[in-house]
């Protein structure tokens, strides 16, 4: 049985034409398999966050393929792209990007009322994960309300509560001291081992990527070794 979740081949992207044009990957390729964890690492500059905006389905690559279950996902249409980023894949950012506005239980149900489920079932869902993430007693609080550390749980919350398979996590502790880093690569270990969620996740950080599984390294747009 081929366990492979993610496939990525020869995957180019470049911005601009002519004397403008800009190359920032060249030709990636690397795979992920389910339950696997993963830590991509490289110098501000090296096509991280490209790669991962890529693998989101967030942008489409100049060219190359980028397969889920054997199924290049950009052969879709835009609006079956968009259905399948919201089912299949979490997004946690260094920024939360979570609204000032709503509560943490109100943050976590969006994506759930975008997809169509009604508001009484979306609430007990996101009340639901953020006991998961530790946060049960501040369900009701704003952002400004939380601290740092508290708003990532948020964050981390509301891109799983459409349970995904694959969490995608661009430096999600760029922000926070190396404590709460800790505590939130913690809660990474704990929802890869209770859910066996497959977890990529950007850091400079060497310390914390030697906590995942295999460890992959960007430089100049290209996979080393």
């Amino acid at each position: 049985m081929n366990d492979t979740l993610l496939d990525v081949s020869s995957l180019y992207k470049s911005y601009g034409s002519g004397d403008q044009k800009v190359e920032v990957l060249k030709g990636v390729s690397l795979s992920l398999r389910q339950g696997e964890t993963v830590a991509l690492l490289g110098a501000s500059g090296a096509g991280k966050s490209t790669l991962m905006h890529i693998l989101g389905a967030l942008d489409r690559p100049t060219s190359g393929s980028v397969s889920y279950f054997s199924e290049n996902i950009f052969g879709k249409s835009e609006s079956q792209l968009a259905g399948f980023r919201n089912s299949t894949i979490g997004f946690v950012f260094q920024f939360h990007h979570l609204l000032p506005e709503f509560t943490a239980t109100e943050n976590v149900m969006m994506p759930l009322l975008i997809n169509g489920t009604s508001r009484q079932k979306a609430a007990e869902s996101a009340r639901a994960i953020l006991s998961e993430v530790g946060l049960g007693h501040r369900v009701t609080h704003k952002p400004g309300e939380l601290s740092g550390g508290e708003q990532q749980r948020v964050a981390v919350a509301r891109a799983l509560v459409m349970e995904p398979k694959l969490l995608l996590a661009d430096e999600p502790t760029g922000n926070l001291d190396m404590k709460t880093s800790e505590s939130i690569h913690d809660l990474f270990e704990d929802l890869h081992s209770k859910r066996g969620l497959s977890i990529m996740v950007v850091t400079h950080n060497e310390r914390l990527a030697s906590r995942t599984m295999r460890q992959i390294r960007l430089e100049d747009g290209k996979v080393q070794g």
